[in-house]
This record gives structure tokens, C-alpha cells and sequence, in this order.
């Protein structure tokens, strides 16, 4: 082997120096500047590496010298594809490994440390999945999420989801109990009292029979104002003794119609159109609907045809057959069809009903010739006259009184009436319309006691919508009592009683004042004619079947972030529960063992202090 011993070698032409069959150096090269290498380069040892593109090590990348290991410092990105194994320390603003990552420790950008505890994050951990089934995870609360909350929440309270997405207790607004405002006298000597409301002037119109003056029909009208009722001048519209059985309101004419017996002209069947302004009424000339006696009379308004039905016992001309006929306001005067028998046989205590569900108009009446039996039968308006399907019982005894009323939030009709075939006990029942006919539910006792002089109606008020009846409780020394029904499927239930008046109560009659959200009942208190403002149980709550979601976690600051126990999860911000119990969120915002309305599961209890939620 030759050598060459030179100091320097340079191209004479002045460019570089081409070996074109390579140049093998056995001990050290040593460049000043930049060696520029077209192919590959080989080596097995080099103290120092720079480069500006990749760097491919077939057998392995050291740091540091061998057996002590060192550190790999990136200041950008350092990424290896075949998976990382450090002994020591590994520092990175960012790690991207595709293999497996082995590491005694790591610092990656100071935010993430991983060591021989595991993994420290001080802010959040993100990856595109996790291996393994979690059960080795501790330290995590499951069945919990983060909200903003509407208004502060105190720890452990039920939470409900608003529009917006965020969170806010449950609240409740509006009386919470049923009460009756003071007894306003409107006539010294009444019978015979009936109640009806003019929404178009906003004001109550009760006709009666004015026992101070001759027995003569009279109306009067009232204002209601907070939980009180006062009223203007008297009116009469028949000067001979008079019979008001029931009045109603035509809402597309803006009419008073009240029908009556009419004594002083052989008890017809007549009815009357009175017009409302300011605290006064006036009226039209009276008509004759039925010349013969005509007794139980019944007034309802279609307000689908424009049309009053009047459903009566036509006792002087037709075997007390019930009838009815459709009447046509216009002015301050009514026109009637032909009478149309709904129930030939002797029929007493009719009860008329519009359903506007179905915009259908319910009779219901006692069938004489029945064995007295509570029976319905649905009505369809034509024109000037009014067709019938076929009658249904809904009670096997004897019913006196009895009235109807029609429950426009649930789209159902409501009969209340004295059971005769159960110690007269007073008794309601719902009817489902459906076509040309009506089916009911089981009747349920309202009143353990003997019931007279019912009246009802239904309190459209958001947040009560219940029916309402007035009756005098024979259990209770006759005094004027009033209960609240609310329905639910084809059944009814009520709350407690209340005392309107403490004194021998009759002739009553019943209202819904939609303007001011309050019920008013008429009476005979002994002698005079009285008025109450009845105020029913009406919280709106901001709980609905489907809102709650669950039990907050912690004490939450308005429009802060913080954590909601959800379905599935348990909250442990309880106290004095007993185990193994059902739980339901109150309308107030409350944990009772009590179903309220609406009724939502709030969860169930696995210990003094822990809630299972459910919803």
C-alpha cells in the first residue's frame, strides 16, 4: 500500500477536488468548514452531529456517553416513530411518540410530568382514546358535569336545564294555599244565585231572585279588585216573580244570556240578553223559548257555531222529556231553533257543558225514568238546531243536584253532584268525549257528608288550572264550603276544604274571572246575597316533567361554572335521609318523600347523606 503525505491538496482549476472512487479514511478526518457528501456518508462513531435534514441510525441513538446515558432537549418538536426508551430525562415542549413511550421521567413543556406515580397534569390531559376498562382509575367523579349556573345555587339542591343552557334552582311563585277574601252583601234577600263573567268588559254578572222586591229576575255586576268584589246598580229583567236557573256569557257577541222561570207567565222557559257597561247591565226584551213550565234549565256556550244551548225538563208540554234548543243572539235580543228531545223520558237536574276540544256540547241530567241515574249524552250544533249520540250512565243512583264544568287544560268534562245512592255524598266524575259519545272514569267522593247547592267551574289560572266546586256540607253545620279538584287521565283528585262562609249556606253559584285570575261564588247567607273571592293554590313552578337533571355537586356564584350530579350519578350533599327511599323534587325547589305536581323523581336514597339521581 502506497501513501500519501500532503499539508494541502487543491484543484488546480480552482474548484473542488473530485475522487471519483471514494475515499476510505481508516483513522480521524478532520474539515474546517463544510463537507458537502452527494450520497452516504458511513461512519461508526461521531462526537457531533448537525444536521439540517433527517438523520437515519440504523443500530441506535445514544446520548451522552455509553453506560451513563444523557438528556434529549428540544426546543421545537422531537419525534421518534419507533417508540422512546430514556433512562434518564426527558424535557419537551412537545412529545409525539407513535410507539411506546418508556421514560423514568418526563417533563413535556412543565405542564405534564409522568414518573413512577403516574401522570401529574396541571392543566388538561387530551388524547384520542384511553386502553382499559378504567377500573384501576381513581379519584374520578363519575355521573357529574360542569354547567353555568342562572342565579346562585346552594350545594345540594335539585337543578333545572334552562332554554339557554345553562342551570338555576327550582323556584316557585304565586299563593300557596287555597283562600277566600272577605263576604261582600250585594242584595238583602236573594235566592236562586248564578254567576257568570263578561271577559269583554272584565266584570261578573250574578243574577238572582230579588226576595226584597217582589221576587222579581235581577242582575247585578261586580268588580273584582285583589281578593274582593264590589258592585254597582241592581237591574231587573223580569218585573214578576223569577227563577234565574243559570246564565252564560256568548263571548262572540259579548252578551249576558240568563234563562228562567217565568211565574208570572206560567212558568215559561225564557231567556234574556243583558248588555254590560261600566258596574251596570241592561237588557232586552225577554223570549219564550218553551211556553209550557220549564224547570232545570241549563245554559252553555258553543263557542265554536256562536251558539247559546239551553238543555231543560219541558214538564208542562212534553212529559218532562229533556230537551234542548240552540238560541241565536243578535242585538240585545235571542232567536231559537226547534226543540230537540235529547232523553225521552221524565228527566230532571240537566247540566249543560261546551267542550271546545271537540267542540261539542254535554248534557248531563238525572233519567227519571232510570232509576234516577247520573247520565250523559253528547250534543253536535248545526245551524240553528242540535243533534244527540247515545246516552251513558256514569252514576247507578240517584243525583241531586248536579253540575257540570268543562276542564279546558286536560280537555275534559267534570260532573260534581250529590250521590244519592251513597248517603248523598258529594261525588265527581270525568268524561271523555270522543265522536258523538262520552266515557267516564270512576267517581270519587269529594265531600264524606251530604252535599247540596253544588256549583262549579274551572280556574284556568297558569299554575293552579283546577276545577272548583261550591257546595253547602251538610257534615258541617250547612256551612258554604269550597274544594279544588285537579284531573289527571280519566280520574280526579282533590285537597282539603275550605270554609267560605260559616253560616247556613244556599243557593250557590260559581265563576272563573279571567281577568283577575280569581274564583267568585254567590250565595244565600240566611237571607242576604253575598259574593266571596275565592283565591285557589296557584305557585308556577320552574319544575316541568322533563327540565330537572339533577343535584348540584357544590355552592355555584351566578353565572359561574360548577358541578352537577346528573342521572346516574350521587350526590353526597344530603342530610337526614332515610335508606332506601323514593325521592321527588318539590315545585318549590325542595326533597320530599311526597310526590308534588308535577311529579319528578328526584332520586333515591342509599344512605343519611347520599342520593342515587334518577329523574
Amino acid at each position: 500500500m502506497s501513501q500519501l503525505f500532503v499539508d494541502n491538496i487543491k484543484n488546480r482549476t480552482g474548484g473542488a477536488v473530485g475522487f471519483p472512487t471514494g475515499v476510505v479514511v481508516t483513522g480521524v478526518a478532520t474539515f474546517n468548514n463544510q463537507v458537502s457528501i452527494a450520497g452516504t456518508l458511513s461512519y461508526e462513531d461521531v462526537t457531533n452531529i448537525d444536521s439540517t435534514g433527517i438523520i437515519t441510525a440504523k443500530s441506535g441513538l445514544q446520548l451522552g456517553s455509553a453506560g451513563a446515558g444523557g438528556t434529549f432537549t428540544s426546543a421545537g418538536y422531537g419525534q421518534l416513530e419507533g417508540g422512546l426508551v430514556v433512562s434518564g430525562v426527558t424535557t419537551s415542549t412537545t412529545l409525539a411518540v407513535t410507539g411506546v413511550a418508556t421514560a423514568a421521567s418526563s417533563v413535556i413543556a412543565g405542564i405534564v410530568t409522568t414518573n413512577a406515580d403516574g401522570i401529574v397534569a396541571a392543566g388538561v390531559i387530551t388524547a384520542t382514546s384511553f386502553s382499559g376498562d378504567g377500573s384501576s382509575l381513581t379519584g374520578i367523579q363519575a355521573g357529574s358535569s360542569n354547567f353555568v349556573a342562572s342565579g346562585a345555587i346552594p350545594i345540594g339542591r335539585p337543578v333545572v336545564i334552562n332554554t339557554d343552557g345553562t342551570v338555576g334552582v327550582v323556584t316557585a311563585s304565586g299563593p300557596a294555599t287555597d283562600s277566600v277574601g272577605v263576604k261582600t252583601t250585594f242584595t238583602a234577600n236573594a235566592s236562586n244565585t248564578r254567576a257568570t263573567f263578561d271577559s269583554t268588559n272584565g266584570k261578573v254578572v250574578i243574577a238572582y231572585e230579588d226576595g226584597g222586591n217582589s221576587s222579581y229576575g235581577t242582575a247585578i255586576v261586580g268588580t273584582v279588585s285583589g281578593t274582593s268584589i264590589s258592585f254597582g246598580s241592581a237591574a231587573v229583567f223580569e218585573s214578576a216573580t223569577s227563577y234565574p236557573n243559570s246564565i252564560a256569557f256568548d263571548s262572540t257577541n259579548g252578551k249576558v244570556v240568563v234563562v228562567y222561570r217565568d211565574v208570572g207567565n206560567s212558568s215559561a222557559g225564557t231567556a234574556v240578553v243583558g248588555t254590560v257597561s261600566g258596574t251596570s247591565i241592561s237588557f232586552g226584551t225577554p223570549v219564550v223559548f218553551n211556553a209550557g213550565y220549564t224547570n232545570d234549565m241549563s245554559i252553555a256556550f258553543d263557542s265554536g257555531n256562536g251558539k247559546m244551548v239551553i238543555a231543560y225538563r219541558d214538564q208542562g208540554g212534553n212529559s218532562s222529556y229533556g230537551t234542548a234548543i240552540v238560541g241565536t243572539v243578535s242585538g240585545t235580543s235571542i232567536s231559537f231553533g226547534s226543540e230537540v228531545v235529547f232523553e225521552s223520558a221524565a228527566t230532571s237536574q240537566c247540566a249543560a257543558v261546551y267542550d271546545s276540544s271537540n267542540g261539542k256540547v254535554v248534557i248531563g241530567y238525572r233519567d227519571d225514568g232510570n232509576s234516577y241515574y247520573g247520565t250523559a249524552v253528547v250534543g253536535t250544533v248545526s245551524g240553528t238546531s242540535i243533534s244527540f249520540g247515545s246516552a251513558t250512565v256514569f252514576e247507578e243512583g240517584n243525583v241531586n243536584p248536579l253540575r257540570g264544568v268543562y276542564d279546558s287544560a286536560n280537555g275534559k268534562v267534570v260532573f260534581a253532584y250529590q250521590d244519592g245512592g251513597n248517603s248523598s255524598y258529594g261525588t265527581a266524575v270525568v268524561g271523555t268525549v270522543s265522536g258523538t259519545s262520552i266515557s267516564f272514569g270512576t267517581p270519587v267522593v269529594f265531600e264524606s257528608a251530604q252535599v247540596e247547592h253544588v256549583a262549579a267551574t274551572f280556574d284556568a289560572t297558569s299554575g293552579a288550572e283546577k276545577v272548583v266546586i261550591a257546595y253547602y256540607d251538610g257534615g258541617n253545620s250547612d256551612y258554604g264550603t269550597a274544594i279544588v279538584g285537579t284531573v289527571s287521565g280519566t280520574s280526579i283528585s282533590f285537597g282539603d276544604p275550605l270554609v267560605f262562609n260559616s253560616a247556613a249556606t244556599s243557593e250557590t253559584g260559581i265563576t272563573y274571572d279571567s281577568a283577575n285570575d280569581k274564583v267568585v261564588i254567590s250565595y244565600k247567607d240566611g237571607t242576604p246575597g253575598k259574593a266571596s273571592v275565592f283565591t285557589t293554590n296557584a305557585q308556577v313552578t320552574t319544575l316541568t316533567s322533563e327540565n330537572y337533571i339533577g343535584i348540584s355537586a357544590e355552592a355555584i356564584s351566578d353565572g359561574e361554572t360548577g358541578k352537577i350530579d346528573i342521572i346516574s350519578g350521587i350526590n353526597t350533599s344530603q342530610s337526614g335521609l332515610t335508606t332506601a327511599r323514593t325521592l321527588y323534587v318539590q315545585r318549590t325547589g325542595g326533597i320530599s318523600t311526597v310526590a308534588d305536581t308535577p311529579s319528578v323523581v328526584a332520586g333515591t336514597s342509599i344512605s343519611a347523606t347520599k342520593i342515587i339521581v334518577k329523574g
